[in-house]
Formats: structure tokens, sequence, C-alpha cells
């Protein structure tokens, strides 16, 4: 029987909140193994003078535990 554990991280971008997501998950890549799943758990923005300076996302991210 496996055993997972779930991981929140906060993740951003300039571009977009799918470039947010993609730039989180390819992060947790490097250091977390048997990535299975994630979710989004909110999005924000970070306004500069009322423009969009950054968008925010933050994940769960669900990874398997080795034996």
């Amino acid at each position: 029987m496996a055993v997972a554990r779930v991981t929140e991280i906060i993740s951003g971008s300039k571009k977009s909140f799918q470039d947010a997501i993609e730039n989180g998950i390819e992060r947790a890549n490097k250091t977390l193994k048997q990535i299975e799943g994630a979710w989004v758990k909110d999005q924000s923005l970070i306004l500069d003078n009322g423009k969009i300076k950054e968008y925010r996302v933050i994940l769960k991210v669900t990874f398997v535990l080795d034996d």
C-alpha cells in the first residue's frame, strides 16, 4: 500500500496563471519524487498602480512517499 503526502507551494509568473502553475510544477519536480497530482488551491494578483505585476497560485501537490 502506498502512502502519499500533500504539500503546499506558492508560485508566480509575470505572464499568466497558467505559467505560474507550470513554473510551480516544474520546480516541485526538481525536489519531490513521484508527484501524482496537483490542484490549484487559490489564485491572486500582485498589482502596481492598477496594473498586473505578477500572477500567483497556491498549489497543493501530492506525491508518494518512498518505502
